[in-house]
């Protein structure tokens, strides 16, 4: 009698905790407000956290000026300094120097990728550290004595990343590893006698190698094909510690002993383990796992082996962590789907926190985002793909609402748990999303990140065609309206469905995205030589017989099939998809009378970061919706040329 009793009171209040969400979910539908595209992308976003060395200040980016710049953030009031106010390319603050105030910062061409590394004086002056017409240079890492860093420049050769060390004296640059092989950087021991580095063989697998500065010797330590990560040599210099799948699905972090040739796996998780270091006195391991499409993140004392008690921090995800040098103090983010991440410093012994921004655009209440939640559904073939779904508050089945299958970039790479105003836009305006991880995404094992391998425009543009149907089946969800969007390899895979799948999807939206596979692999940036051939293992030799084939799932020379709707956004100095991928892609499928616009930034490279741009493209993309798939606009001709938004 007692169970019975018992199980209608857990009956019960389950129906009353669902009756009380399907409540709060109806009252923020009836108050949700329409945000404009000013409003949502007048969010700010801020990265970085670089202690000054009295740690009354921390150096941050941010854009709350349009575009990228730097500014000091005081640790006792948050008031934001800008230190720079560049109007035209993005300005990214690397860090503090280690014993004083100067500071380096990083800088390309309006998003050409061709970074060089400047430094600012303390009087406010600034100095190119890295000169070289067309030289591309990457900041590594400070040395641990703080008397000079180091830095990667193709200024030799541009297919391969030279290792440089500049003094802070003198600021001259000083050769150190002549890189003719395309190894790539892994870090540096702290008595400066090892480096290690990695060689890509395909884009899961690595050899890593171990380099010694006495003797020139170079040591591969992995024993099979496999995935392998260098991630920081221990305090003491006796070890490396590196990431690892072999004889795994997922990387686990392994300790390599530099005498003595030992290896012991020293943490396994069910999920990735995507990075882990020490910092800068060895007192604390922080370690990096890509759970589920979301950063968990552990802080260990070493000495202790004891977890850092973050158990007082606000509630959300901590989405990464940074130290002072004398490792008292810390800075984190902490954000989510529905919360663009704000930073934060936590004094470690006191175990104060303290927020140092508020990123959220004031106008904007909280209520009104919506948090994602991860789904999976099966595939044609019954494999499981997992996505992330954003479904809008004002969505039932008595208001059933259009939706969008987001394909993230790469191939490779993976739709998180993050904050996104674009894709919360969408949302607000009554726009389902969901984030489809088709097969070759990262963080789900490496047979699934293989598993379009020389397939692509086959089987993953499957897994989006059956997460559009998947949608259909959702009854909050018009089945007739549902299109696909995507940027670069997304991109891709919205041409791809609108040209191989033509009756599937309803309209398209290609940010920057591939049309020309042969073009686009032989056309790749001299400074990606390194990793040619392993793109070339994962999509096709384009001066092989693999030509045929990546002709054949180009959408360029298949435009005839098109028959959507469709609009292409593209950056005129995009140095990954060239800017006439998107010219021709478009002038093909205008060929058919199928309306198409088309939206070029004279101004941006791969990725619109200036808010101008922006505001301009994804109002574009939301007219276009509501014209072609909402269908409450006014139908449109494709006779414009492109629309351009100059420097």
């Amino acid at each position: 009698m007692k169970k019975i009793i018992f199980l209608f009171a857990a009956l019960s209040f389950i129906a009353c905790k669902k009756d009380s969400e399907n409540s709060d979910k109806k009252s923020i539908a009836e108050n949700l407000k329409s945000y404009s595209i000013e409003q949502m992308m007048d969010n700010e976003s801020v990265f970085g956290g670089s202690f000054s060395p009295d740690k009354s200040k921390v150096l941050v980016t941010s854009n709350r000026s349009g575009i990228f710049n730097m500014y000091t953030v005081d640790t006792n009031s948050g008031d934001y300094r800008p230190i720079t106010a560049s109007d035209s390319s993005s300005v990214f603050a690397i860090s503090y120097f280690p014993e004083d105030e100067r500071i380096l910062f990083r800088m390309d061409n309006n998003g050409d990728e061709v970074f060089h590394i400047y430094m600012q004086d303390t009087d406010g002056t600034s100095k190119e550290l890295t000169p070289g017409e067309g030289a591309r240079s990457v900041f590594y890492g400070w040395a641990h004595d703080g008397k000079s860093f180091f830095y990667g420049s193709n200024k030799r050769d541009a297919r391969y990343m030279d290792v440089y060390k500049m003094g802070l004296g003198d600021l001259e640059a000083k050769l150190i590893y002549q890189n003719d092989e395309g190894y790539g950087f892994g870090g540096i021991s702290n008595d400066q006698n090892h480096m290690a580095l990695s060689k890509s063989i395909n884009t899961n697998d690595s050899d890593l190698f171990i380099y010694n500065f006495a003797d020139k010797s170079l040591t591969k330590i992995n024993e099979n094909l496999s995935g392998n990560s260098p991630q920081d040599f221990s305090p003491d210099n006796k070890s490396l510690y590196f990431t690892t799948d072999d004889g795994a699905e997922f990387a686990y972090l392994v300790k390599y002993n530099l005498e003595d040739k030992s290896r012991e796996k020293v943490m396994e998780k069910s999920w990735d383990i995507t990075g882990s270091y020490f910092t800068h006195g060895g007192k604390y391991q922080v370690t990096f796992v890509n759970e589920d499409a979301q950063n968990a993140i552990e802080v260990t004392e070493v000495a202790t082996g004891n977890p850092m008690d973050l158990s007082n921090l606000e509630d959300g995800n901590i989405t990464n962590v940074g130290f002072s040098r004398d490792e008292k103090m810390m800075t984190y983010y902490l954000g989510g789907s529905h919360t663009p991440s704000n930073l934060y410093t936590y004094d470690i012994e006191n175990g104060a926190s303290k927020k140092m921004s508020d990123v959220l655009n004031k106008e904007i209440n909280a209520e009104d985002m919506v948090k994602a939640r991860v789904i999976r559904f099966k595939s044609f073939d019954g494999l499981e793909i997992p996505a992330i779904y954003y479904l809008p508050h004002q969505a039932s089945a008595d208001n059933p609402v259009p939706a969008m299958v987001w394909v993230h970039g790469g191939p490779g790479g993976q739709s998180r748990q993050n904050f996104s105003s674009f894709i919360q836009y969408m949302v607000n305006h009554g726009y389902a999303v969901l984030a489809v991880n088709n097969r070759g995404s990262s963080g789900y094992g490496k047979s699934f990140y293989r598993m379009d391998d020389l397939n692509h425009g086959d089987k993953d543009l499957k897994d989006c065609v059956e997460g559009k149907n998947w949608l259909a089946e959702q009854a909050e969800i018009d089945g007739e309206k549902i299109g696909i969007i995507g940027g670069s390899y997304g991109g891709y895979m919205t041409m791809a469905a609108l040209t191989y799948a033509p009756e599937e999807f309803d309209v398209g939206v290609n940010l920057f995205g591939v049309t020309n596979w042969i073009r686009t692999l032989r056309s790749i940036p001299p400074w990606w030589e390194s990793f040619k051939d392993a793109l070339y293992k994962e999509l096709g030799d384009p001066y092989s017989a693999d030509s045929v084939r990546l002709r054949e799932i180009s959408p360029l020379f298949h435009t005839q099939r098109v028959t959507k709707p469709l609009i292409v956004l593209q950056g005129a100095k995009d140095p990954r998809v060239l800017k006439i991928e998107s010219d021709e892609i478009v002038a093909g499928v205008k060929k058919n009378g199928v309306p198409v616009e088309y939206v070029l930034f004279e101004d941006e490279g791969h990725g619109f970061v200036k808010k101008e741009n922006q505001i301009e493209a994804y109002s574009k993309v939301l007219k276009f919706l509501d014209t072609y798939l909402k269908k409450t606009g006014d139908l449109e001709t494709n006779e414009n040329e492109p629309k351009k938004v100059s420097e």
